[in-house]
């Protein structure tokens, strides 16, 4: 790609989308201007135009988006077969385990719900196609970072915000790496409470025909009622079977 294909007027508005999230919900130009980097007017100009076509909102100080941000996530889902195919899988294998079961992909730092399959709410957040959470400590991206090259995780790892969820949170990229490394050789993960107290999950990769990690399967159970090993040895064959009868319906 040469750098005169780039539009950056574009990438500068898309950075300015993704800076806000559940802590920065409202934002003024000064705030948007710090946390993406850019220049003031800069800032500015990107904000006018996402709410002149209608995925901001200004009440002449602080800027928010609109629902019809919603789309831009949409048309992804829309656009892949990955949820259509791997949704009633989930919807079996929630019914057998009497647990909610979910499908991510890595996006960035992040992995990103692409399907669910829920009987309860496991989470203090409503998890949904969709949601983002951090890669790193989540079962889920445990599974998907294992899969990379051990530099590339790494380098998700360096520019993620390693942040102690709970006091069992792994923090520590030396710590990560030598998880990651265990998850690859063992083909699963475990998150025990890592990401939020109370929450215990197990993820394995789902591969493509040619053997590919393309995403990742998860259930997700409440601590108080089931134990790591117990989770393990009832969950994980299930899921095995899962991810052997999606192989050969991802391309």
């Amino acid at each position: 790609m040469r750098e005169g294909d780039i539009i950056h007027g574009l990438a500068k508005g898309l950075a300015v989308i993704e800076v806000f999230d559940a802590a920065h919900a409202r934002l003024s130009i000064t705030d948007v201007a710090a946390l993406t980097g850019l220049e003031r007017a800069t800032a500015r100009r990107c904000l006018l135009t996402l709410t002149s076509l209608g995925y901001a909102s200004y009440d002449g100080k602080f800027f928010m988006l609109t629902p019809r941000v919603l789309r831009l996530g949409h048309s992804y889902l829309a656009a892949t077969p990955l949820p259509g195919i791997i949704q009633p899988v989930l919807e079996r294998l929630t019914a057998a385990t009497g647990e909610s079961a979910s499908a991510s992909v890595l996006d960035g730092t992040d992995i990103l719900y692409i399907a669910r399959a829920s009987l309860r709410r496991v989470m203090s957040i409503n998890l949904s196609p969709g949601t983002r959470l951090p890669a790193y400590c989540s079962s889920m991206g445990r599974v998907l970072l294992a899969a990379m090259p051990a530099a590339a995780a790494r380098s998700v790892l360096e520019r993620s915000a390693l942040l102690a969820n709970t006091p069992k949170t792994r923090t520590d990229i030396g710590a990560l790496m030598d998880e990651l490394a265990v998850v690859g050789r063992q083909g699963y993960a475990v998150i025990d409470e890592e990401l939020e107290l109370g929450l215990r999950s197990i993820a394995v990769p789902l591969l493509n025909a040619r053997g590919e990690t393309i995403a990742a399967l998860n259930i997700g159970a409440q601590a108080a009622r089931i134990g790591v090993d117990a989770m393990v040895a009832h969950y994980l064959p299930q899921m095995r079977a899962a991810q052997a009868e999606l192989q050969p319906l991802l391309h």
